[in-house]
Formats: structure tokens, C-alpha cells, sequence
């Protein structure tokens, strides 16, 4: 296939894709007012659809209008790429807060050149991926943070007292070496063609260190800079797991240990990326909870939206109150909210045993905890009466997890808290608005009462109202990851996520 006809599949592609997201927003936002219209009546917020504010500065931002003319597009880009005249247009800046309190600034680029990028990103990693260390897990097709997840637990497993080297970059993306980059072009073994080298230096101008962030084809040099660090921590015999610029070190062997926080400096120098002191953890042993140790010890790390131990893979805590902070949301929006307008205007007071708020919570909980499925699909799974099905819910970003004492905790705690809030949607009731309902469903249940009531109560005709479980949702994980393998159980968007 010639650039041109490739580069305008490629832009097709991407407009598409652009436009589906856009798509997808306006519908949930749609739904989304629909919802509070009936939640909150005349207190609801108008509807406003927004579009990104950089779609305005220039039409090929815009994807319908690239979609449109994609391959005039694809054909003026060829033809400069063959002449060596193309250059991309100034990206957009986005500043994206991070969790620390700092910044991070993400350029998204025009779709005609994000397509360039995505096209000369892949011919890359199609010659280039077996040369990169089996270690390293980011960017890539043929790995993924799961993959990263599973070695570094079954590792970790094998050896009671573990030697760990934890840290962290600063804005690595944004101060490598345009020197020391350019040097891996000619070593290591890396096929980089000449029309390879002349986007990648476009993509670079007026830039004197550091790549952008945003663009694809700053993935590939982000995990072609760390080439020789990667081999050297091999060449020193320790284990590590690098996920673009987060990495960990371990091995039983002290020296070791040592040995390679040395190379994390030396690369640190070399590479012109430097180590973030606030953020890295240094030198550490990883030990079972309460065995003796002669130095700075812990008995778990987080990685990656994990928390690994010696014996088990859990959540990280961050990511549990993530988890925690959403379904509290869903339970306020829809048992609370409603009752703290002025005026109930639009609302259906809960009677003869049936509160429609209450079925809402339940069945968006269950939505965001099992991704559409029923607790009868699942069942049926787990028996064998059905071979197959798609994961998608919060669950399906953590199929590894095996901690059943702390999926146990979140059944407990969602009872809770369901329970706390339909009490308290019976006193804003009776204290505000002089329905007295502490005699009907779901008001009168003990936290145990409601457990079971839901599970047995059909709304037409279907368990509608069951409370979900993250210990049920973990049980089917595990089977579909000995019977298909992590690939087939773990969230489509998983490598987008943020963990």
C-alpha cells in the first residue's frame, strides 16, 4: 500500500474514532439530563454541549470536517513526506493537574498529524519490538499492565524476603536528551529508515530536550531512551518491571540491589531524566508483616493500580477509594440529591413498597460493578451452563487481584453504605417532607434484611434490585483467566485507564 492510501486509512480511522467519543458524550450527557429531570424536576441543570475549545483554532482539529476531506488531506501529507517538507502543525496545550499538586502538559496535535504519528508509530514497533527488554511492558502490542502485574507477583511470591529499589522520574517525557536519543538511532540494533528518522525529527522541532506527550510516536522513544538501562539491569542479573517511566527493581541479593540503584543514577545522567527524590522510595525490603529485618522494610508496594505482597495481589487503596467515592456518588445522586431541592416537583414519593430511586442506585452500582451483567450470568459462568462472557466493569481493570479478605471488606462496606443511605433517604423523607415510610421496602430492612430482600425481589419479572458483589464478579475473573488468559477478562480500555 503507498503512504498516501495508508496515511488516509489511517486519518479515516482516527476521525471516526474522534467522532464515536464525541458521539458518545453527547448520548451520555443526554441521558444524563434526562435522569435529572426526573431526579430533581425543575431543579435540574440546563443541558449544555460542549465542544473542545481547540476544535476552533484550526479545521483539522475538528473530525468531521478532517473525516470529510481525508484523503485530499492524506495526499498533500504524502506528497511533503516524500519531500521532505512536512512538518506538523503547532499542537494544542493541554495542562493536565496531577495527583502530587504538579502539572503535566499533554499536546494533542491535528488528526492529521496524530495520524502521522499513529502510522510511523506502528511501522516502528512492528520491526523494532522484539529488541526491546521483555521487562519493559509500556507502548506496546504485545504487553500490558496486567502482564507486568502477574510476573512481578508470581516473582515475589518465591522468596519471603525480597530486596526492593522503588523511584521515580521527573517529567520524563519532558527533559530527555535530544543527544542521548539520538545515539540509540545507530546502536542496539534498531531498524529506523531514513523517512522513519525524518518524521520523528519534525515531531521534535523546536524542542531542544524532552518529546511531547500525547502523540504516538513518543512512545516508541520513550521505551527506545531506556533501551540500555533496561539491558544493563538484565546484564546485572535482578528482576525489574518498567511501565514507560515507572519502574521497580528486586532481587533476594543485597549487593545487587545496590548495584543497580547505581545504573538507575548512571542513566539518570545519561539520559538527562532526573530521579524524583519526593516520589522515590530508595532502597527497601519487602518481607512478610511482622518478620524481623535489618533495614527499611514494608510488607506490600503499589504498582500500577495494585498493591503486591508476598502473598497476595489487592487494590491499591488509592484505587479503592476511587472505587468507594463512585458508588457513594450514585447512592447520594439518586436517594439524596432528589431531597434537598426546594420542591419534589417531578418526583415519585416511594410507596406500596417500591422506591424507583432505589432501583436506579441498584441497577447503576451493578452496572459500574459488572459492566451490564446479572448476577444470574454470572452464576450461570461459574457453573458451566454459559462458556463465555464480556467483562466490563470496574472489576475487569483489576482481573488479578486475589485478595479475597479485602473483596470480602467492599461487599461489607457497599452493604453499609447502601443500607446508611436508604435510612437516610427515610428521615429527609419523614423530617423534611412528612412521608413517614420506616414501615415499607426498603426503609424496614435491618442491613441484613436488605441483603436478602433484594436478592429476592423481582421487578418485572427480573432480580432488579440484587446488591452486587465483588467477591462474585472476582470468582468469574479467576475462571476466565485460567481458561482464556488475562487478554480475554481485563477491561478493553485498560491501558487507557487511569490507575
Amino acid at each position: 500500500m503507498s503512504l498516501e492510501k495508508h496515511l488516509a486509512s489511517v486519518i479515516k480511522d482516527e476521525a471516526k474514532k474522534l467522532i464515536k467519543r464525541y458521539h458518545e458524550y453527547h448520548n451520555r450527557l443526554h441521558l444524563e439530563h434526562e435522569r435529572n429531570k426526573k431526579r430533581l424536576g425543575d431543579s435540574a441543570p440546563t443541558k449544555i454541549v460542549h465542544q473542545p475549545d481547540y476544535w476552533s483554532i484550526d479545521k483539522k482539529f475538528n473530525p468531521f470536517y478532517v473525516l470529510k476531506k481525508h484523503k485530499s488531506i492524506a495526499r498533500s501529507i504524502a506528497r511533503k513526506i516524500e519531500d521532505r517538507t512536512y512538518t506538523p502543525n503547532a499542537p494544542h496545550i493541554k495542562i493536565v493537574p496531577k495527583a502530587d499538586g504538579g502539572e503535566r502538559k499533554v499536546s494533542i496535535f491535528q488528526i492529521p498529524d496524530a495520524a502521522v504519528s499513529k502510522l510511523f508509530f506502528n511501522r516502528l514497533l512492528a520491526k523494532n519490538k522484539h529488541r526491546f527488554s521483555s521487562f519493559s511492558y509500556a507502548y506496546r502490542n504485545d504487553r500490558n499492565v496486567h502482564f507486568a502485574i502477574q510476573d512481578i507477583s508470581v516473582d515475589l511470591r518465591r522468596n519471603e524476603r525480597t530486596f526492593l529499589a522503588e523511584f521515580d522520574f521527573s517529567d520524563y517525557f519532558g527533559s530527555i536528551s535530544h543527544d542521548y536519543l539520538t545515539k540509540q538511532f545507530d546502536q542496539n540494533g534498531f531498524f529506523i529508515s531514513p523517512e522513519e528518522r525524518f518524521v520523528i525529527k519534525v515531531f521534535l522541532k523546536d524542542r531542544t530536550v524532552g518529546i511531547p506527550q500525547g502523540t504516538s510516536i513518543s512512545l516508541f522513544l520513550a521505551n527506545l531512551t531506556c533501551w540500555n538501562f533496561d539491558s544493563d539491569l538484565e546484564r546485572e542479573g535482578v528482576k525489574f518491571s518498567r511501565y514507560a517511566d515507572d519502574t521497580i527493581v528486586w532481587t533476594p541479593d543485597y549487593s545487587k540491589i545496590c548495584n543497580a540503584f547505581g545504573l538507575i543514577n548512571r542513566f539518570s545522567n545519561d539520559a538527562g531524566v532526573k530521579i524524583n527524590a519526593a516520589k522515590s522510595e530508595g532502597i527497601s525490603l519487602l518481607t512478610k508483616e511482622d518478620f524481623p529485618s535489618e533495614i527499611s522494610a514494608k510488607s506490600s508496594l503499589d504498582f500500577l493500580g495494585y498493591t503486591l505482597s508476598v502473598d497476595n495481589v489487592s487494590i491499591k487503596d488509592k484505587s479503592v477509594l476511587k472505587i468507594k467515592k463512585q458508588i457513594s456518588y450514585i447512592l447520594y445522586r439518586n436517594l439524596i440529591q432528589p431531597l434537598k431541592q426546594s420542591s419534589l416537583a417531578g418526583q415519585e414519593i416511594p410507596a406500596n413498597d417500591k422506591d424507583k430511586n432505589f432501583l436506579s442506585a441498584m441497577m447503576q452500582i451493578r452496572r459500574y460493578m459488572y459492566g451490564g451483567l446479572s448476577k444470574k450470568q454470572i452464576k450461570d459462568y461459574l457453573s458451566g451452563r454459559t462458556k463465555r462472557i464480556y467483562f466490563k466493569g470496574v472489576m475487569s481493570f483489576y482481573p488479578l487481584v486475589n485478595d479475597t479478605e479485602q473483596l470480602t471488606e467492599l461487599d461489607g462496606w457497599l452493604l453499609s453504605v447502601i443500607h446508611r443511605a436508604v435510612q437516610h433517604r427515610e428521615k429527609l423523607l419523614r423530617n423534611n417532607w412528612n412521608y413517614n415510610r420506616s414501615h415499607s421496602f426498603p426503609f424496614n430492612q435491618s442491613r441484613e434484611q436488605l441483603l436478602e430482600e433484594c436478592a429476592k425481589t423481582k421487578v418485572n419479572g427480573k432480580y432488579l434490585l440484587e446488591i452486587p458483589s465483588f467477591l462474585l464478579v472476582h470468582k468469574a475473573l479467576k475462571k476466565g483467566l485460567l481458561e482464556s488468559g488475562i487478554e480475554k477478562v481485563m477491561n478493553p480500555d485498560s491501558l487507557s485507564y487511569d490507575y
